[in-house]
C-alpha cells in the first residue's frame, strides 16, 4: 500500500502563506493602535491637540524608513527574516509603550511603526511570490487578516480601558507578535522560500517627467493621509463632544475600519456592474458626506453612522488607485509604485499631524477634522482627469 506525500513546494507554499496570514493579524492591530489609544495617551502624558498629533509622524516616518530597509533585508536574508524581525520590533515596542516616560513611549510608537514598515511589504511580496496561481485571492486573504486585526483593536482597547487593563492588552498584542515570530523562526529547513533578489532585476525605464507619476503619487499620498487622519482622530473627536463615555468613544475607529473592510469585501461584486472609476468617484463622494456629517454629529448614532459612511466610501478607493497604477504604467508600475508607496507614508504622517496643529490653533477638534474632509475633496478632484482606457493599458 503506497502513500502519497505532498510535494515539497506545496508544503512550503502553504507554510509560508499561512505564516504571512498569521503575521498580519497583530500587524493590523499595531498599525491602528494609536487611534484608540490616543485619548488615553493624551490624558496620561498631558498632551494638547498639537502634541498628540505629532505622535502620528513619529509612527509613519519610522515606517517610511523601514519600508526601504525591508527591501534590503529581503534581498540579503530572505522574506522570513524580514517578517520575523518586524514582528519582534513590533512586539517589543508595544510591550514597553507604557513602561516608562513619555519620551520612551514616543520611541516605542516609532519602533512599532518601523516594525510593521518592515513586515508589511515583505509579507505581501512573499505571498505574491509563492502563489503564482491564485495570487490575487491569496493577497486579498492576507489583507483581510490585516483588516481583521485593525477592526478588533479598538474593541479590545475599549474593553481593556473599561476594566483598567490596558497594560495587559498591550502585553497580549506583543505576545501574539512574538509567538508568531518564534513560530516562523522554528520552521524546518525543508520549508524553502523564493529568492527575494529576483525582484530587483531587469528594471523598466520610467519617464519621471510624466505628469501621471505626480498624479498617482499625489493620490496615494492624499488617500493614506485622509484615511489615517480620520481613523486616527475619530475616537478623540467622539470623546471631545462630551456626550459619549470614553469606552464608547474608543469604539468609533472600529465602525470606520469595519465598514472599510466590509466595503472591500463587497467591491468585487459591485465591479461586475460598475466601472472602477465611477465606483471610486462615488466612494469618495460618500466619504465626503460621511466626514461632513461627522462635523454636525453629537450623539452615538450620528457619530457611529458618519464613521461607517466614511469607511464604506473610502473602502474601494485605495485598491482602485493601485489598479490605476498598473493601468497607466503597465510593466513599469513596480518602479512608480516604489515612489508612490513611500509618498503614501508621508501623507499618513502629515495629515494627522495637521489635524492636531489646526485643532490647537483654532481651539477646536471639529475644525481639525475638516482636514480629512479636504483630503477627500482633493481625491475627488484628482479622479476627475481622463484615465487611460483598459484597452490602451501600458505594457
Amino acid at each position: 500500500m503506497s502513500t502519497t506525500q505532498p510535494h515539497p513546494a506545496t508544503v512550503s507554499t502553504r507554510a509560508l502563506t499561512w505564516s504571512a496570514y498569521a503575521s498580519f493579524v497583530p500587524t493590523g492591530m499595531v498599525t491602528v493602535l494609536l487611534a484608540p489609544l490616543l485619548p488615553i495617551l493624551s490624558t496620561r502624558w498631558s498632551l494638547d491637540y498639537s502634541t498628540a498629533g505629532a505622535l502620528f509622524p513619529a509612527q509613519f516616518m519610522a515606517s517610511t524608513v523601514a519600508v526601504a530597509l525591508s527591501g534590503a533585508m529581503v534581498s540579503r536574508w530572505g522574506f522570513r527574516v524580514a517578517i520575523k524581525s518586524g514582528l519582534v520590533l513590533m512586539g517589543t515596542s508595544v510591550a514597553l509603550l507604557l513602561a516608562g516616560s513619555k519620551i520612551q513611549g514616543i520611541i516605542c510608537i516609532a519602533g512599532y511603526g518601523a516594525g510593521y514598515g518592515i513586515t508589511v511589504p515583505a509579507a505581501n511580496l512573499l505571498v505574491s511570490e509563492v502563489n503564482p496561481v491564485g495570487r490575487s485571492a491569496a493577497l486579498n486573504t492576507l489583507n483581510f487578516c490585516w483588516s481583521l486585526g485593525a477592526v478588533l483593536c479598538p474593541f479590545l482597547v475599549a474593553a481593556a480601558d473599561k476594566s483598567h487593563h490596558i497594560g495587559l492588552l498591550l502585553a497580549f498584542i506583543a505576545g501574539m507578535a512574538l509567538v508568531i515570530a518564534l513560530g516562523i523562526a522554528l520552521m524546518p529547513s525543508s520549508i524553502v522560500e523564493p529568492a527575494g533578489s529576483r525582484m530587483s532585476g531587469n528594471a523598466i525605464s520610467v519617464s519621471w517627467s510624466d505628469p501621471m507619476v505626480f498624479v498617482i503619487a499625489a493620490m496615494f499620498c492624499v488617500y493614506v493621509g485622509t484615511e489615517t487622519a480620520f481613523g486616527g482622530w475619530v475616537a478623540s473627536y467622539a470623546k471631545s463632544l462630551g456626550t459619549l463615555s470614553l469606552p464608547i468613544a474608543l469604539l468609533m475607529p472600529s465602525c470606520f475600519y469595519g465598514c472599510l473592510m466590509i466595503g472591500r469585501w463587497l467591491a468585487p461584486l459591485v465591479l461586475r456592474a460598475v466601472d472602477e472609476i465611477h465606483l471610486a468617484k462615488a466612494g469618495v463622494l460618500t466619504a465626503c458626506a460621511g466626514m461632513m456629517w461627522l462635523l454636525f454629529s453629537h450623539s452615538l448614532l450620528t457619530v457611529a453612522g458618519s464613521a461607517c459612511l466614511a469607511g464604506l466610501g473610502l473602502s474601494s478607493v485605495y485598491p482602485i488607485t493601485i489598479s490605476l497604477l498598473s493601468r497607466e504604467f503597465g510593466s513599469a508600475a513596480a518602479r512608480v509604485g516604489s515612489v508612490a508607496f513611500t509618498v503614501a507614508n508621508l501623507g499618513g504622517s502629515a495629515l494627522p499631524w495637521l489635524v492636531g496643529v489646526s485643532s490647537q490653533q483654532l481651539g477646536s477638534l471639529k475644525a481639525g477634522m475638516a482636514v480629512p474632509l479636504l483630503g477627500a475633496v482633493g481625491m475627488l478632484i484628482l479622479y476627475q482627469r481622463k484615465w487611460k482606457p483598459l484597452s490602451q493599458t501600458a505594457q
